[in-house]
């Protein structure tokens, strides 16, 4: 069984989508860990905030089976990949971290003809939308090329002291 950490974000209607999701993940993984839900600006356009969580699941899936499995689990909330890689999202969720995997690169295609690109860890362990969650459920968890752990992460990002907003779904 592996150890998987998520990052979940949502800006198009999220107290309808990141509910769905969770509630997806737990029929499919069963016991799951979920952070606070928080508010954060849009990053890289100008776009509606998007609310953003972190979960934490045990699998006997591979890195890139889970991935695909999530990637279709976005494709059935609607996401629209069609677009620039910085758009409004009814769905995202991403693996940032997956045990002490380091890895990049394409897995097999999906049901809808997509090829998920694998990243774990993800870049986006830089951003507070993705460190703030993650950080209140896995403080201890490594970053498994600097070793740091995501508290000394979170607590050394520029962001730290900021409020962001909580936000309760459902």
């Amino acid at each position: 069984m592996h150890t998987a950490y998520l990052s979940l974000g949502s800006n198009l209607e999220p107290g309808r989508h990141l509910p769905a999701a969770v509630q997806a993940l737990r029929a499919r993984f069963g016991e799951l860990l979920v952070s606070p839900c928080y508010r954060f600006p849009a990053v890289g356009y100008n776009g509606p905030d998007f609310l953003n969580a972190a979960a934490a699941l045990r699998t006997d899936l591979d890195a890139h089976a889970l991935n695909a499995w999530l990637h279709a689990l976005e494709d059935a909330h609607g996401r629209d990949r069609s677009g620039p890689r910085y758009s409004d999202r009814t769905l995202d969720i991403d693996i940032v971290l997956f045990g002490d995997l380091v890895a990049e690169g394409p897995g097999p295609a999906t049901a809808a003809g997509t090829t998920p690109v694998l990243r774990v860890p993800r870049d986006e362990l830089r951003h507070a939308f993705v460190l703030k969650p993650l950080a209140d459920i896995a403080p201890d968890a490594r970053h498994p090329v600097s070793q740091d752990t995501i508290a000394a992460l979170w607590a050394a990002h520029p962001d730290h002291d900021v409020a962001f907003e909580r936000v309760a779904l459902g």
